[in-house]
């Protein structure tokens, strides 16, 4: 089975919390499927998914819903899984859905918070004309139907949950074909209305005055303190990613570095080298907010301030270093970095 493809919104490092695994795992047992066979069909090291992992990558779960959907021989697996989700599958932001006044507040939080649970896509939220339009943006492109369905699923399920009672059908618009037309009595049976498939964007739409309803159950008194720790949550995240972003760009340099001296350095053999392909390596940089020349350019800068430095080096000798086959080539550069010639600069000191 092919690997899912995740588009350039898709975080560096994209992850899925453990607990957004177990309404997989249980529509997959429900159907005769054990973890063992899932993680066989998925390509995953045995014991990946038993006991449940902290996290997985994200790209891991999307292709655990695909085989999990043909292992179980079920063309609504993701309908199954997501009427499974429940309070804990949304991890902390799960928490603080529940302590919201009303639905309106739960969909801000939603926005803000859902990357707590995963990265498979992010929601937005508009309201015109008295009605409000929710979407979701599924970061792994419009025909993952199973992926698309388990949240469409999780959000009726547990929507239902908060209120206290069935909502109002939305009019829902999904981006796949739906399956086969003879086949969506699920949908009916989940949703209360069939869906319009082929959309050009994953939407449910529903009369704005139901963001005004309360959430019966909520404490709203535990809303400040489960928001402050979803606030540290996200910064601890935030710094996580920053530091998985400078590892790649100091990764490139010095592997620049063990490299310059035995010829021109590429951007394939960089690659090859970090056992990346080089299209990979390309994307993790500019997730850093860099580019191989970028890289390339300040490894051999610093080098040379260091080859300057030695005067048993000609100036030959460390163009030869850096990888230039002509110490003219090596001139220019080391000109458009510090503003004088290397002559100048070791003149300098």
């Amino acid at each position: 089975m092919p690997s899912p493809t995740p588009d350039a919104r898709t975080p560096h490092g994209a992850r899925v919390a453990g607990s957004y695994l177990q309404p997989l795992l249980e529509a997959a047992a429900a159907r005769g499927v054990q973890p063992a066979a899932l993680e066989r069909a998925a390509g995953l090291p045995a014991g990946a998914l038993s006991p449940l992992p902290e996290s997985l990558a994200a790209d891991d779960y999307v292709r655990l819903l695909d085989v999990g959907a043909e292992l179980a021989g079920d063309p609504h697996f993701g309908l199954h899984v997501g009427e499974r989700f429940k309070l804990g599958t949304y991890n902390v932001y799960g928490l603080i859905l529940l302590s919201c006044r009303d639905f309106g507040q739960a969909f801000e939080q939603t926005m803000r918070y859902e990357q707590l649970a995963h990265d498979l896509g992010r929601s937005s939220l508009r309201v015109n004309d008295g009605m409000a339009h929710y979407t979701w943006h599924c970061h792994y492109g419009p025909g993952r139907r199973h992926l698309i369905d388990s949240v469409f699923a999780g959000i009726r399920v547990f929507g239902n949950w908060l209120a206290g009672m069935p909502l109002p059908p939305a009019e829902l618009a999904l981006t796949h074909d739906g399956g086969d037309p003879a086949d969506h009595a699920e949908y009916l049976r989940l949703f209360g209305a069939l869906p319009r498939f082929n959309a050009p964007a994953n939407t449910a739409s529903f009369d704005a005055q139901l963001l005004a309803w309360p959430v019966p159950n909520a404490d709203t008194g535990l809303y400040p303190v489960l928001q402050q720790h979803a606030e540290q949550l996200l910064q601890s995240r935030a710094r996580a990613g920053a530091d998985a972003r400078a590892e790649i760009s100091q990764q490139v340099h010095e592997a620049i570095v063990r490299n310059l001296a035995q010829g021109q350095v590429r951007l394939a053999s960089i690659a090859d080298e970090l056992k990346l392909s080089p299209r990979t390596l390309q994307r993790k940089l500019s997730d850093a907010g860099a580019t191989f020349q970028q890289v390339l350019d300040q490894a051999r800068f610093a080098l040379a301030r260091d080859y300057l430095r030695q005067p048993e080096l000609s100036l030959v000798d460390i163009a030869f270093l850096l990888g230039y086959q002509e110490q003219s080539a090596f001139n220019h550069a080391f000109k458009e970095w510090s503003g004088m010639n290397p002559g100048a600069f070791r003149e300098r000191g």
